[in-house]
């Protein structure tokens, strides 16, 4: 039998994983302005970003696993405020990413909050290389994003690519940048 407490604590972790269900339906709005109709989801960007912060760095000489978690909560937020493309940013006055998430957890058990409230300040931060790496994941995972698009046939996604590519930071990272434009997004079917 559980008492109250741990019957709250459980509402709460429920409550806040049906909220990140949000990001499943949530779209990247953003490629919208070159046309894409049916955009990756917040969710889909954050699994391959997650993904590539644990590949850059398990190379950089960081904690993959960490990485990997600073990736998975660098855009919960958006459940409260949705993906605001970057044209929109400085026409919008919005509570910080550290704000936000304070609002959200306030709902989960203290050791589970404070997880997440950390994760975020430290990714925010970029004083780790673990949050390097995962800042890097993002820009790096919408370059590949742009470059699949590119493929798909939609057009003007270089502004994408270019700015995505002038804001990664680690070495690897950009090798993979690199490697990400010479190399087919079907390759692997080769293989």
């Amino acid at each position: 039998m559980t008492d109250d407490a741990t019957d709250r604590d459980a509402a709460g972790v429920v409550a806040f994983a049906y909220e990140m269900g949000v990001l499943k339906r949530l779209r990247r709005a953003g490629w919208w302005h070159v046309g894409v109709r049916d955009p990756e989801s917040v969710a889909e960007h954050s699994l391959r970003v997650a993904q590539l912060a644990a590949l850059i760095a398990s190379e950089e000489g960081g904690d993959p696993a960490r990485a990997a978690y600073l990736g998975m909560w660098h855009d919960s937020q958006e459940t409260r405020i949705g993906d605001i493309p970057h044209s929109a940013k400085p026409y919008m006055d919005v509570a910080s990413n550290e704000r936000i998430t304070e609002d959200q957890v306030s709902v989960l058990p203290e050791a589970a909050a404070k997880s997440i409230r950390e994760a975020v300040t430290e990714y925010e931060a970029a004083e780790t290389i673990e949050a390097r790496c995962a800042k890097d994941a993002d820009r790096l995972e919408c370059l590949m994003q742009a470059v699949e698009y590119g493929e798909a046939g939609y057009k003007r996604v270089t502004g994408w690519i270019e700015s995505s590519r002038a804001r990664i930071q680690t070495d690897f990272g950009r090798r993979l940048a690199e490697a990400a434009l010479q190399t087919s997004p079907l390759a692997w079917r080769d293989r």
